[in-house]
């Protein structure tokens, strides 16, 4: 009986540590609602300064806090900042459950770098919720070749030298340029993102990476006009698993060489993606011209291409539209890049592209395992100042 009873009072003395630890994480969890500090979901009323406010709020404690926006619409009309600089806390949630809505007037952010900017910040997550950029009619007024446009656009969300950074199911619709910007940013972490734009939207970068280290993202989709991952100089420890891209202009490292003194880009993966009717699969970049920055450690594993133009290409003679192009040799060195089971159907005859630099070929290029097709036409593949080798079977046959 005595065993019984002892048994019991442990049983119940645990439960009640339970219940005290319980009680003890919920307090030090501050709750603020974006309604409390006058934000309206009506998506009219201007919200801009609400979450100016709850952001302070927020930062002025040293405690988790989360930052709820309800179901709704959100017009945040103007240019907005998060700065980390004065922040106490380093555990800020924005849970979101409605939409940010832009102005339907371009001309309000289109002069602006960014929509939504976080600076300094650690410890941001960004769970759930949409951002509505409305970007299509600065689209339209870029491609009637209109003088009256801005010359850029806003990017919807951008992160700037800011650590432990966790976006997860957040969609990005129509933004004006690049949807999502990790820019000097350390220990991020993107999952189950959206991002939806028209193919023809000019420079809507599904995600761009840059100068960061220790990026991963995970089950994405992505359509736009643009990269639906680029790859900027100085990233560093990059993880790309389980996208979906297109339509849009494929993965892309680059474009690299735009300035003489150039962080590297290096131990890049990118592991099940899919590819359909993208203008490019998987891309390296570079413009013709001197540069000391290098593409190094890069793995391309058990990817399929639906009829992409470009399945598989390194072009380090970059030059869009053939405008003012630098006609010289790119300084940007590759090496050691692996595509392993890359499976699929090329647009064109040519699905395997490597036209490297004269003066820094290509090497350790390794494809293993490729079986590349396309429609009525016999596959091929170009090579120029390319070195590596090939294991398994290859299709269309290696030019390294």
């Amino acid at each position: 009986m005595a065993e019984v009873t002892t048994s019991c009072f442990s049983r119940v003395a645990l439960l009640i540590l339970y219940i005290l630890h319980q009680s003890c994480v919920a307090e030090s969890t501050l709750i603020f609602n974006v309604l409390s500090f006058g934000a309206k979901p009506n998506g009219v009323i201007d919200s801009t300064q609400a979450f100016l406010d709850v952001w302070t709020a927020a930062c002025a404690s040293s405690d988790s806090t989360t930052i709820r926006v309800p179901k709704g619409r959100y017009l945040l009309r103007n240019a907005m900042v998060f700065n980390g600089d004065n922040c106490k806390s380093t555990d800020i949630t924005f849970r979101i459950d409605g939409t940010l809505i832009a102005s339907s007037d371009y001309r309000i952010l289109g002069q602006a770098n960014n929509w939504l900017s976080f600076e300094g910040v650690t410890g941001v997550s960004i769970i759930g919720g949409a951002l509505d950029a409305k970007g299509t009619a600065l689209w339209a007024c870029k491609l009637a070749g209109s003088i009256d446009c801005p010359n850029g656009g806003a990017t919807s969300l951008s992160f700037t030298n800011s650590k432990n950074i966790n976006i997860n199911g957040l969609m990005s619709l129509n933004s004006q340029m690049f949807h999502i910007v990790i820019n000097g940013c350390q220990d991020v972490r993107i999952k189950g993102v959206r991002v939806n734009a028209a193919g023809n939207s000019p420079n809507t970068d599904g995600i761009h990476v840059q100068l960061s280290r220790n990026v991963a993202i995970f089950n994405t989709s992505i359509k736009t006009g643009d990269d639906c991952v680029s790859i900027g100089p100085g990233t560093k420890d990059l993880w790309i698993e389980q996208i979906t891209c297109g339509p849009g202009h494929g993965i892309s490292i680059g474009s690299l060489a735009k300035d003489l003194e150039e962080e590297g880009v290096q131990n890049v993966t990118v592991k099940n993606a899919i590819f359909k009717g993208t203008q490019n699969g998987l891309r390296i970049k570079s413009w013709a011209r001197p540069s000391n920055g290098f593409v190094q450690g890069v793995q391309f594993l058990d990817v399929v291409m639906l009829n992409v133009q470009n399945p598989i290409v390194i072009d380090q003679n970059y030059c869009p539209h053939n405008n003012n192009c630098p006609a010289q040799a790119s300084g940007v060195k590759v090496s050691d890049v692996v595509y392993r089971n890359i499976q699929g159907t090329s647009a064109r005859a040519i699905a395997i592209k490597f036209d490297c630099s004269a003066t820094n070929p290509c090497s350790g290029i390794r494809l293993e395992n490729v079986s590349l097709t396309c429609r009525n036409q016999e596959v091929q593949s170009h090579c120029a100042n390319a070195n590596g080798k090939i294991v398994g079977t290859v299709q269309p046959n290696s030019c390294l």
